[in-house]
């Protein structure tokens, strides 16, 4: 599957904000929005014109894109699933992308970034319940154990995020056991409880047009 594969950071810094897509480097002064506040590119720095209401809105889309790492037309059928589905559709929209298996693994904290967690579940380092699963967008039920496989668990990668783990805080709809590598959802993800601001509003309006 296609997958966007330019520099992450220029993607923060369009954003205007911290969307935490390399891990432990967000976190330091190496992290280049730190370092250069201002868009990429040559016009990074020039003083734009009032936005309007659809750059607002597409620049919102772009940044849920980014931060969960999904393609257009993948983020089409998550809207159209939320849309169809009773209650707010913003809310039903966060649900579905939190519930990602590659979300899950790295809200738990056994991945430095999504993408780091994409890999992990690619290369068959990760269980669902007991079974070993490699499709990253599987929906994760809430109660349904992950877990890293006894022979993945010495894995650098998986160490030294779990050593770093201290340095996010974990959601209040994850639970982890660091000594086993497995956790599970408590309950359903709520957009109020994500750490970065979204305005859902602006995607629905979007996509409703």
């Amino acid at each position: 599957m296609a997958r966007y594969t330019g520099a992450k950071c220029k993607l923060c810094r369009r954003e205007g904000m911290k969307l935490f897509l390399k891990g432990e480097r967000c976190y330091g002064s190496s992290c280049a929005i730190e370092r250069r506040p201002y868009g990429p590119g040559q016009h990074g720095r020039r003083r734009g014109r009032k936005p309007s209401d659809y750059k607002l809105q597409l620049r919102e889309k772009q940044k849920v894109r980014a931060i969960y790492g999904v393609l257009e037309r993948q983020f089409r059928l998550y809207f159209a699933e939320a849309n169809r589905r009773m209650g707010a559709t913003g809310e039903n929209l966060f649900n579905l992308l939190e519930k990602r298996l590659d979300n899950v693994i790295y809200r738990l904290g056994f991945a430095p970034s999504r993408a780091s967690a994409r890999q992990l579940i690619r290369h068959k380092h990760v269980l669902v319940g007991d079974v070993v699963c490699d499709v990253p967008s599987r929906q994760v039920k809430v109660g349904q154990i992950v877990r890293i496989r006894t022979k993945s668990q010495n894995i650098p990668q998986v160490v030294g995020a779990i050593k770093d783990a201290n340095k996010r805080d974990r959601l209040p709809f994850v639970q982890a056991d660091d000594k086993k590598m497995e956790g599970h959802l408590v309950s359903e993800p709520q957009l109020s409880d994500l750490p970065i601001p979204i305005q859902e509003n602006l995607i629905v309006e979007l996509y409703s047009k």
